[in-house]
C-alpha cells in the first residue's frame, strides 16, 4: 500500500513535490529511517551506504553525477531524473549569457560604480567612456546549439525569434524534440559544422564519457576567431587548459560558464556564475513534482519513466497482480520468468520487457497472485537483480 512507503529527502526539496507524496499516504522527511526511496537534488551519494529497502532514487533536476549509477544498477535501485523541468529557467539564463558575452554589461556596471566619487561629472564621464564597453548585436549572427533536447531546442527557437541564424547539432535528436524545433533551425550534419560557422556556441549536452572535454584543443582550432561560448551543461564538457589557451590567443572572445573553479575565476573574458541555471522557484517546484510523480508511479505501479540507469517501461494496470523484475539483459530471460509465473495456471494479461544496455526490466500483469515459492524461484535466477510484486 502507498501509505507504507518511506521516502527520505536530502537537500531542500520544493514543498509541492513533498506534498504530492504525503497526500498519497507516503511518509516523507529528512529523518525517515530505512527508506524505500530517496528524493534529492545535489547531495553526493557516492559514499552513501544503501539499505536493503531502498529501491528508487529521484533526482529533482537533470544531472545525476552525484549518484553512483552502476552501483545502483547492481543493487536494483532505479534512478530517476527530471528532464526538462528546469528548461525554461536554463533557457532564460543562456539568453542572458548571450547578451553578457556580446556586450560588456558586467564591466560597464562595475565601471559606473567606480564613478560615484566624481559627483556632478558622472553624466559627462559616462558619455566619454561608454564606448569601451560596446559590443555586437545578436541579430544576424550565427548561433550554434550543441544538443537539441529540452533546453537546446528552447534556446534555438528563441534565438531564431531574435533574428539569429541558428545551426543545431544532436546525433540523438528525438522525434518529440524535432517537432519542437522551429523550421528555421538548420541541422548540422556533424559538430564540426557548428565549430566552423558559429559566432556563438551554446553547449547543452549531458556529461558522459563521450562528451568529456569535447570542447578541447581540436575543437577550438576549428572555430572562428573570437567565438563566444556558453556552457550551461557541466564543467567537465570543457577542457580548462585548452579553454585558457584559446582565451589567451583570442580564439575564444568570451566564455560564460555556470561552473566556476579557481582556474577560471578572475580570468579576463571569463564570466563565472554560481550554477544558477535552475535556480528559480518555478524550476525547483516543477523538478520536485516531476521526481515525486516518477517515484510514486514506480513504488506503487512499477512503472519506470525518465530513468537514467534502467529502461523506461510503463503499462496500464490490468489483471490481479503485477510482477516487476529488474534483470541482466540476457537471451531468453522472459521465457524463464513466464515458465515460473504461469506454472500454477496463472494467465498473463499484459507484459513488456525493455532493455537498456546491460540491463533490462520486465513488467508482467497476471490473472492471480504468485505463491511465495514462485517468487523465491524467480529471485534465485542468477541474472535477476530484483523482484517486486505490486
Amino acid at each position: 500500500m502507498a501509505e507504507n512507503f518511506r521516502i527520505q529527502t536530502m537537500n531542500h526539496i520544493a514543498e509541492r513535490g513533498i506534498d504530492l507524496l504525503c497526500e498519497r499516504g507516503c511518509t516523507v522527511g529528512e529523518d525517515v529511517p530505512d527508506p524505500h526511496a530517496i528524493l534529492l537534488r545535489s547531495a553526493d551519494l557516492h559514499s552513501y551506504r544503501f539499505g536493503e529497502s531502498l529501491i528508487a532514487i529521484g533526482r529533482s533536476g537533470a544531472g545525476t553525477n552525484n549518484i553512483p549509477l552502476e552501483k545502483c544498477c547492481e543493487q536494483g535501485i532505479v534512478v530517476f531524473n527530471s528532464p526538462g523541468a528546469n528548461a525554461e529557467a536554463v533557457k532564460e539564463l543562456i539568453l542572458c549569457s548571450l547578451v553578457m558575452s556580446s556586450r560588456n554589461v558586467l564591466g560597464s556596471i562595475e565601471w559606473v560604480k567606480s564613478l560615484k566619487p566624481e559627483g556632478d561629472k558622472i553624466p559627462a564621464l559616462v558619455e566619454q567612456g561608454k564606448a569601451a564597453f560596446a559590443g555586437p548585436e545578436l541579430m544576424g549572427k550565427t548561433l550554434g546549439v550543441i544538443g537539441l533536447g529540452a533546453v537546446g531546442s528552447l534556446i534555438a527557437n528563441i534565438a531564431v525569434k531574435l533574428g539569429m541564424n541558428v545551426i543545431g547539432f544532436d546525433p540523438y535528436l528525438s522525434v518529440d524534440a524535432a517537432w519542437r524545433l522551429s523550421r528555421s533551425v538548420q541541422h548540422a550534419v556533424d559538430v564540426d559544422e557548428i565549430y566552423y560557422k558559429s559566432d556563438y556556441i551554446s553547449v547543452n549536452v549531458p556529461y558522459t564519457d563521450a562528451t568529456k572535454k569535447m570542447l578541447g584543443k581540436t575543437a577550438f582550432s576549428k572555430m572562428k576567431q573570437g567565438v563566444r561560448i556558453i556552457n550551461e551543461s557541466r564543467a567537465e564538457i570543457v577542457d580548462d587548459d585548452a579553454m585558457l589557451d584559446a582565451l589567451a590567443s583570442g580564439k575564444v572572445g568570451k566564455y560564460v560558464t555556470d561552473f566556476p573553479n579557481k582556474r577560471l575565476i578572475g580570468v579576463e573574458n571569463v564570466i563565472c556564475m554560481p550554477h544558477l541555471g535552475a535556480c528559480t522557484p518555478e524550476s525547483e517546484e516543477k523538478s520536485s513534482v516531476m521526481a515525486a510523480h516518477e517515484l510514486y508511479d514506480y513504488l506503487v505501479n512499477g512503472n519506470i519513466k525518465n530513468s537514467v540507469n534502467f529502461p523506461d517501461a510503463t503499462l496500464e494496470r490490468v489483471g490481479v497482480s503485477r510482477l516487476c523484475i529488474l534483470h541482466e539483459n540476457k537471451p531468453k530471460m522472459l521465457n524463464r520468468f513466464l515458465d515460473i509465473a504461469c506454472s500454477t495456471g496463472l494467465n498473463v494479461d499484459n507484459m513488456i520487457n525493455k532493455a537498456y544496455g546491460a540491463y533490462a526490466y520486465a513488467l508482467i500483469d497476471l490473472s492471480g497472485n504468485l505463491t511465495p515459492d514462485q517468487i523465491t524461484r524467480l529471485r534465485a535466477i542468477p541474472e535477476v537483480i530484483r523482484v517486486r510484486v505490486v
